[in-house]
């Protein structure tokens, strides 16, 4: 098919999202030409099994989320181990770290986010890993299959998860979480008891409140103990520094684009330059039109957030309006989240006879604004159900 030039969409970055507003747009017939760029070597892959399945299996192939020929057959361009280096928004173009050019009628940031870091002396070391890409799943692997106690530093989504993994794998696992709970901004306080329980459970030594003052190096140089804030120091053979993520919002920042706490989008998810949309984890988008501002690091709100801007790209503007949903796999506990607790002033914990199992209902006032379930698969569906219903007649 021959394509005009003149409504190229190039999608910086190669994420979920990314591919997801590519694959809508052919699914919709967009005339143009679609061009990701993306920094890894690897076609656009899935992140979540990353911290589950493919630490037992690692089988890169079965994370792609289209094999090469996809791309081939709908004529999208792949680049890969690339980077666009700045915007030249009044020319419309990106520029790539290694000379060229690229115009667009419309550019997508799809940056992503990447691993907080802490001022943590000793992160650098040998034996101190973080989890975000393929590459750091590989290397986890490795320094996991030589190791015999791991010290998680960060008790949220990925700490948890990578703690299950690595005591199924028969590894003795230390948990360190500064705040006085479990995944605390983003879980009821019930849920993060329940995760304590389970974890503690199954062998992992969890200590909650604690702050880490530096990674201690062995005499080969690797990571051999972090020492706590308190004095302590516990021994380790590696430590995983899972202490969240930051949103790539600098080369949008650098072009003059509005940011706070990510690349500010409107309800279409349009940034402050009408020919520039921000969509995933990188983007803070509008919650209707005027409303405020919303960061969210979920695979679901990346897909939803690329059919959206796949509907404007197309001509068929609709407002971003999704229910957010959530999930972690913990061992064999399926955490699921249908909307936010953000402003809740009332829970309700539904009574079970199953104690692996869990709901939890919050309230803004008489309003339901949030579902958490465990091992509730059916429940979760039904909440997300009454929850897009509530948001329909609202």
């Amino acid at each position: 098919m021959q394509r005009s030039h003149h409504h190229a969409v190039v999608i910086v970055g190669a994420g979920q999202a990314a591919c997801q507003l590519a694959i809508s747009l052919r699914q919709k017939d967009y005339p143009g030409p679609i061009v990701l760029v993306g920094d890894e070597p690897f076609l656009p892959y899935s992140r979540p099994p990353l911290s589950k399945t493919y630490f037992n299996e690692g089988e890169p192939q079965r994370l792609l989320l289209r094999k090469a020929e996809f791309y081939e057959m709908n004529d999208i361009t792949v680049l890969t181990s690339s980077r666009v280096e700045r915007i030249e928004r009044a020319g419309r173009a990106v520029v790539l770290s290694d000379g060229r050019r690229l115009g667009y009628g419309q550019l997508v940031l799809a940056t992503g986010a990447r691993n907080r870091l802490p001022p943590v002396e000793g992160a650098d070391l040998p034996g101190v890993m973080a989890l975000r890409g393929l590459d750091d799943a590989d290397r986890m692997r490795s320094l996991a299959a030589a190791a015999r106690h791991v010290v998680i530093v960060g008790g949220g989504f990925i700490g948890l998860e990578a703690a299950a993994v690595f005591r199924a794998a028969g590894l003795r696992v230390t948990l360190l979480e500064a705040a006085g709970r479990l995944m605390a901004r983003a879980v009821s306080p019930a849920v993060s008891d329940h995760f304590l329980r389970a974890h503690r459970d199954a062998g992992a030594e969890i200590h909650l409140g604690v702050t880490v003052r530096r990674i201690l190096a062995r005499p080969d140089g690797a990571a051999g103990a972090v020492e706590l804030a308190d004095g302590r120091t516990i021994a380790a053979d590696a430590v995983l520094m899972a202490t969240g993520v930051v949103p790539n919002a600098e080369l949008a920042r650098e072009a003059g684009l509005a940011v706070d706490n990510g690349i500010l989008a409107d309800c279409f998810l349009a940034t402050s330059d009408p020919a520039i949309s921000a969509i995933g984890d990188c983007a803070a988008v509008a919650q209707g039109p005027g409303g405020p501002h919303l960061r969210l690091e979920s695979v679901q709100a990346a897909v939803d957030q690329a059919k959206c801007l796949a509907e404007r790209l197309a001509g068929q503007p609709v407002p971003f309006a999704r229910t957010p949903w959530f999930w972690s796999d913990q061992g064999p506990h399926k955490l699921q989240i249908a909307g936010l607790r953000d402003g809740a002033d009332r829970t309700e914990i539904e009574p079970l006879p199953d104690p692996a199992r869990l709901l939890v209902r919050s309230y803004r006032g008489e309003r339901l604004v949030c579902v958490e379930t465990v091992n509730l698969p059916a429940e979760h569906m039904r909440a997300r159900r009454a929850l897009e219903t509530e948001a329909a007649a609202a």
